[in-house]
C-alpha cells in the first residue's frame, strides 16, 4: 500500500486499532452467495463535536439509512476526530479501512485537484448561487465521482456556510488591512493562495490548534464560519469577525469504493436517498445554528462587521484565471458553476 506524504504507517495502524476496538467484527460485508444482502455495520468519522450541526445531520443520515434499508444498514458515528484528522480519514476510506467520512472539500484537493474549485474565493457569489450549483450542477457530480477508481468517491454534501476572516481585535476592511497578518487556513493550496492574494500571510494548521495559536499570538486570525466562534470557543480569543464571505466550502460525504460495491443495490439506494434527504434538512439545521452562534458570540464580546467586499473580490480574480488555465476540465467546471448565477 502506498501512503501520501504526511501520513505515516504508525498513524494508520493506530487508527485501524481504534476502528477494530470500537467495532469488533461488525464491518461492511458483501452480498451472500445466495444473492441476499447481509446486514452491515458501517463506520463514519468526522472532526466536529457532538454539539455541532453537522453531527446532528449525520445522526439523521444514520437514522434515515436504518429506516430506508429496513434496518439492514447501521451507521456508527465517530466524531471529534477520534479516528484521525481529515487527511488521515480520507486515507483510511481510500484504503477501505474506514467505510465513510465527512470531510471538507478543501481537504480533498490534495487527493484530486478538481476539488480546488470549491476553495476558489468568490466562485460562489451568494448562498443562493452556492445551493443552486451544489444541488443541480452536473460538474459537481462529475467531480464527486472522479476518484471512484482510486478507492473512494463522494456520495453527497452538507453546507458549511460562508467563511470569513476573524482576528483578535482588528476589523479587516480591505486587503491592505491584512498586510503581514498570519491567518490560519486549511491545508489547501487554493486557500493558501487566496490569503496571499487577499494580503495576508497564510498559516496552514489543523483546526484543533487554532484556539491555542490565537491565544498565544502564533497567528493573528483565522477564517471560518460563525460556529467556529462558539462550538470551538474561538470567540474567547478572537473578538472581531469581518464578513469577507470569501468562500462557501461544502462538507463532503465520502465512501469507500470497496465497501460500496459490497452492498446490495437496495442498500446503496437507501444510503443515497438518506444522504440527499439529510443534506436538504441540514440547510435548516445550519441556518438555525448560525443564528444561535451569532447571538452566543455577541455575548462573548465578539463584534460582527459588514464591509464592501469588492476590494477582496478584485484581489481574488486572478486566481479564477489561473484555475481556468490549468486544463480543459477546470475551465468547463468554472463555466458550469457560473452558469447557475445567471
Amino acid at each position: 500500500m502506498k501512503f501520501k506524504k504526511g501520513f505515516t504507517i504508525a498513524s494508520l495502524g493506530l487508527s485501524s486499532m481504534l476502528l477494530l476496538a470500537a467495532c469488533g467484527d461488525d464491518t461492511a460485508s458483501s452480498s451472500s452467495s445466495e444473492g441476499e444482502a447481509k446486514d452491515v455495520s458501517l463506520r463514519l468519522a468526522h472532526n466536529q463535536g457532538e454539539d455541532h450541526p453537522i453531527h446532528t445531520s449525520l445522526e439523521e443520515l444514520a437514522e434515515l439509512t436504518a429506516e430506508k434499508s429496513e434496518e439492514s444498514v447501521e451507521i456508527g458515528l465517530f466524531p471529534n476526530g477520534q479516528l484521525g484528522d481529515e487527511r488521515g480519514v480520507i486515507e483510511l476510506v481510500k484504503s477501505g479501512t474506514l467505510d465513510m467520512a465527512k470531510v471538507s472539500a478543501s481537504a480533498l484537493e490534495s487527493f484530486d485537484s478538481n476539488y480546488a474549485i470549491f476553495s476558489l474565493p468568490y466562485v460562489f457569489q451568494s448562498e443562493e448561487h452556492y445551493f443552486n450549483v451544489m444541488d443541480n450542477s452536473e460538474a459537481v457530480q462529475e467531480i464527486f465521482q472522479n476518484t471512484k477508481d482510486e478507492g473512494f468517491f463522494a456520495l453527497g454534501w452538507y453546507t458549511g456556510g460562508q467563511r470569513s476572516i476573524y482576528t483578535a481585535d482588528t476589523k479587516v476592511e480591505t486587503p491592505a488591512d491584512m498586510n503581514g497578518m498570519k491567518i490560519r487556513v486549511q491545508e489547501s493550496p487554493t486557500s493558501i493562495a487566496m490569503i496571499e492574494a487577499m494580503g495576508g500571510a497564510p498559516t496552514p494548521m489543523s483546526f484543533g490548534e487554532v484556539y491555542t495559536s490565537l491565544q498565544q499570538g502564533v497567528i493573528d486570525g483565522a477564517e471560518n464560519n460563525e460556529t467556529g466562534l462558539t462550538s470551538n470557543k474561538h470567540g474567547e480569543v478572537a473578538k472581531a469577525y469581518t464578513y469577507t464571505e470569501h468562500q462557501y466550502v461544502p462538507d463532503v460525504l465520502i465512501v469507500s469504493t470497496s465497501m460500496w460495491e459490497g452492498l446490495s443495490e437496495e442498500q446503496q439506494q437507501a444510503i443515497t436517498d438518506a444522504a440527499v434527504e439529510s443534506s436538504e434538512s441540514h440547510k435548516t439545521v445550519w441556518a438555525d445554528a448560525i443564528d444561535q452562534a451569532i447571538t452566543d458570540a455577541e455575548e462573548m464580546g465578539v463584534t460582527f462587521y459588514e464591509i464592501d467586499k469588492q476590494p477582496f473580490i478584485d484581489a481574488a480574480t486572478p486566481l479564477h484565471e489561473t484555475y481556468q488555465s490549468e486544463n480543459e476540465d477546470s475551465k468547463r467546471y468554472f463555466e458550469d458553476f457560473q452558469s447557475y448565477n445567471e
